[in-house]
């Protein structure tokens, strides 16, 4: 049985899940951001179903993001599983710190961003505040059965995070999937660093969209959701989302009748008061936009002398 504990955070996200599962060994998934709240809260509902912090053997990360992360410490006899990523902002490793700087810099710089601008990217970092701070035990990739839970496969479901797992029970045909499929929201593709500097950029959307109709080949009936309730129209809503991705980036290719735009451009017209408080979510946006329409052939990308890539109708 999967039972959901639900964790203030400081996001405008609202809440969010985390799931203790019981097998041979006893899980739970995701930890809630670093906050006194949020811990507060997984000890009330952890009591509630007769449990206490020291009793949990294995915290599983569906990703690296703070509000899913933070108390991933939290439990002193629990050892640690996830994607590898995760690691590289568990233990704040130096060099990835240094390489994550310059691959926003270079991006933005591609996508047109006013040199006022670029100091956002010293901020970038801030979401670590509220990770935990102590490396994986134990990494787990696709295919892999998930220790004291027979039956449970992990899914490399990349798109949304560069660490994005779900755990899929073909028993029950249940998924815990984190932040892949949400119940009243599309989650946000972000495009985030590779693992290594000498891997290309993700390209995050496409990633997503592959991971949503990775589920539409399995009998999923249920998705336990890193935010909100559980997903029951599983299949229904990802086609619905997947059409509403095409739709909105059709409206991108329209705005492109005028001749060739960066990416800023694009987002300063998509979200005219958003990226003002929100410039890294909203670049990520209008990134995925163009290159689902690259991937499609409808545009094609030119750089200009100044090193900013800007596309046109193909």
């Amino acid at each position: 049985m999967i039972q959901q504990l639900t964790i203030p955070t400081p996001y405008a996200v609202g809440d969010v899940n985390a799931f203790l599962v019981k097998g041979d060994a006893l899980s739970i998934f995701d930890a809630g951001p670093r906050t006194p709240e949020a811990l507060e809260a997984i000890k009330v509902g952890l009591q509630q179903f007769g449990y206490k912090l020291e009793d949990v053997e294995q915290v599983i990360l569906t990703h690296h993001h703070p509000d899913h992360s933070g108390w991933a410490d939290g439990f002193p006899n629990a050892k640690l599983y996830g994607h590898s990523y995760n690691n590289l902002w568990l233990t704040r490793d130096p060099a990835f710190i240094a390489f994550h700087d310059q691959f926003y810099m270079e991006r933005f710089k591609e996508q047109g961003v006013p040199e006022k601008a670029l100091s956002i990217v010293g901020k970038m970092k801030r979401a670590a505040d509220l990770m935990a701070e102590r490396p994986l035990d134990v990494f787990l990739k696709e295919g892999d059965d998930l220790p004291g839970h027979p039956g449970w496969t992990a899914l490399e479901t990349l798109g949304h995070a560069q660490s994005h797992l779900s755990f899929w029970n073909p028993a029950d045909n249940e998924l815990i999937g984190g932040d892949l499929l949400l119940s009243k929201v599309s989650s946000n593709p972000l495009v985030e660093p590779p693992e290594s500097p000498g891997l290309p950029r993700p390209k995050t959307l496409l990633q997503y969209n592959a991971s949503l109709k990775r589920l539409l080949e399995l009998p999923v009936e249920t998705v336990y959701s890193g935010h909100g309730v559980p997903v029951k129209n599983v299949h229904e809503l990802i086609k619905q989302r997947l059409q509403k991705q095409h739709e909105r980036s059709m409206k991108v290719y329209d705005m492109l009748k005028v001749g060739p735009q960066s990416v800023f451009e694009l987002t300063v017209q998509l979200f005219p008061t958003a990226y003002k408080r929100e410039l890294g979510l909203t670049l990520s946006e209008t990134l995925g936009q163009m290159d689902y329409l690259l991937d499609l052939g409808r545009v094609v990308r030119k750089t200009d002398e100044q090193g900013i890539h800007r596309y046109e109708q193909a």
